[in-house]
Formats: C-alpha cells, sequence, structure tokens
C-alpha cells in the first residue's frame, strides 16, 4: 500500500519549514519525514526544509510507513467498524474489552483487533488511539492511522473542537436538570487506580443534562470539556450519584454488571479535510434493557 501523503498549495514566500509549522506538522513528525523514508516535495522534486517556498507552491509530505510495536500482538477478533478512510477508524467497542492490553488482560483488547486489521488490510499504520475508553464503558473510539493525524487529533481535544457525548445510568434522582460539574481530580493517594476530586488535582468540567428519571435510577447525557482518567465517574461519584455498577465509586451492580456508561456521540473536524464529522452509537442491550423497562 502506497504511504500517506498530503498536499498543500503556499499562499505567499516563506521557509518550508515554517509553512509545514502552520499546516500543523509537528517537529517529531517532519523528523520522522526526514529520518524514517519520508519525503518533501514541492512542484514533484525533493528538497529540504530550508528550501524557499513562492506563492502557488505545490508541498506534497509523503510520510514513512509506520510499523505495529513489537509489544503488541495481533489477534483476530470481531471489530464493529462506523467509519474508516485513509485517515481515521472509527469503532464501537463493546464492554467488558480493554482499550489496550494491560497485566490483568493481557489479550484480547481492542487494540489487539485493530492490530490485525491493519496487519489484514496491509495498512501500514502502528495504533494510535486518540480516544480510550474503560474496560466497562462500551461505545465509539476514534484511531488514528497516522502519527501526524493522532497529532492533529490531539490538538483538536486540546482546543476543544472534538466532543465526546455519553449516556450514563446513575442511582437516584438530580436536583436540577442541566448543569455542570467543576471539580479538580487526581490521583488518590492510597491507590494507584482509583482518582477523586482533589485541590491539587487538574481542572475536570463535565456537563450533564438529564434525559429521564426512574424510580431509583436517572438517565443522563453527558459531555465531556476535559479528558481526565475516569473523570465521568469520579465527578458523579462526588455529587452523590454513582454510575450503577459502578463499585470502584459507590455504585451498586444489582441493576447491572458493568458502571453503566457508553460513549454514544461523536464529534471532530476531519484533520485534512476540515469537513465536521458526527458518529452516534446506539446503547449496549443491557443499559438499553433498563431505560425501556
Amino acid at each position: 500500500m502506497k504511504p500517506f501523503q498530503l498536499s498543500y498549495t503556499a499562499a505567499e514566500p516563506i521557509l518550508l519549514r515554517e509553512a509545514l509549522g502552520g499546516w500543523g506538522i509537528s517537529k517529531r513528525t517532519l523528523a520522522s519525514v526526514k529520518y524514517s523514508g519520508g519525503q518533501l516535495l514541492v512542484n514533484g522534486k525533493e528538497v529540504t526544509v530550508r528550501h524557499l517556498l513562492q506563492k502557488d507552491d505545490a508541498v506534497t509530505v509523503i510520510f514513512p510507513n509506520e510499523e505495529l510495536g513489537k509489544g503488541l500482538v495481533a489477534e483476530a477478533g470481531h471489530l464493529t467498524i462506523v467509519y474508516e478512510d485513509e485517515a481515521l477508524l472509527i469503532v464501537n467497542k463493546p464492554k467488558d474489552q480493554n482499550t489496550i492490553p494491560s497485566r490483568e488482560h493481557p489479550s484480547g483488547s481492542l487494540a489487539n483487533i485493530v492490530a490485525h486489521y491493519f496487519e489484514t488490510e496491509k495498512i501500514p499504520a502502528t495504533l494510535h488511539i486518540a480516544t480510550r475508553l474503560d474496560r466497562d464503558t462500551s461505545g465509539l473510539v476514534c484511531i488514528a492511522k497516522n502519527r501526524h493525524i493522532h497529532h492533529m487529533l490531539s490538538m483538536q481535544q486540546q482546543e476543544k473542537k472534538m466532543k465526546r457525548r455519553y449516556q450514563a445510568l446513575v442511582h437516584g434522582k438530580l436536583p436540577d436538570s442541566h448543569f455542570r460539574i467543576t471539580a479538580p481530580i487526581g490521583r488518590k493517594s492510597t491507590s494507584i487506580i482509583e482518582r477523586e476530586v482533589r485541590s491539587d488535582g487538574q481542572f475536570a468540567e463535565t456537563e450533564i443534562q438529564v434525559v429521564n428519571e426512574y424510580r431509583n435510577f436517572s438517565h443522563l447525557l453527558v459531555q465531556l470539556n476535559t479528558g481526565r482518567t475516569h473523570q465521568i465517574r469520579v465527578h458523579l461519584s462526588h455529587i452523590g450519584h454513582p454510575l450503577l455498577g459502578d463499585d470502584l465509586y459507590g455504585g451498586k451492580r444489582d441493576l447491572i454488571g458493568r458502571q453503566a456508561l457508553h460513549c454514544a456521540e461523536l464529534d471532530l473536524i476531519h484533520p485534512t479535510t476540515g469537513m465536521s464529522l458526527h458518529f452516534s452509537s446506539p446503547l449496549n442491550e443491557d443499559m438499553a434493557d433498563l431505560v425501556q423497562r
């Protein structure tokens, strides 16, 4: 399969190095182009980053093919693809599956299965997961097929141009139908896994909207404005309404056997075309059964 490449047009006289930075190509990505088999072409001729561009020059960046990390074992498995093109792969992760391998679950992760898919389809890329989900959380995951695309998606997240909305089932009834939780999150001093709201934590903000109320739980639409580890779980537990099934943060498992959280919507700007993309994923059967009773 031919290497991934992108084309640009110079708007004014400028050094190629500066133009590439303006087009969002990071120094790390540029180093991989220079030293790992990529090319920089201007009007079809190979040049260096010191080349002085003229207005309307055609610039082509040919990115080097990537190889899967040696520590990641490719494994055959079911993969639910929501969207795919030369830059992006959007998949629907089931519950009870790690996004990446862990010590407790070294195989069977989404990453293992995507690695096998890349090998089978001869996609010359390593794995760049832009949006991870906890093992119990189901729903949409965004994967970049190139280091540069991953960088562009990371910039979108930092600039809050990428939006993720979750459906959640929580204990009890909330006092307001639409509100925002702003509380810093950090690692709990007595645990390597658990997080908590603490004054020295990182800024974290979550928006909550009540979709429906039931006898002993509520159905919420939750939007992340930041991406801290366990953010939704910690914030909802902090206000006294932990996720159903989330026994790490105070939830009970009498109605469902895992944390009732599903990444249902993903909005992003395509990193090469600039088009706005929207993806959605229906609730898993276990959560759907509870809200349809």
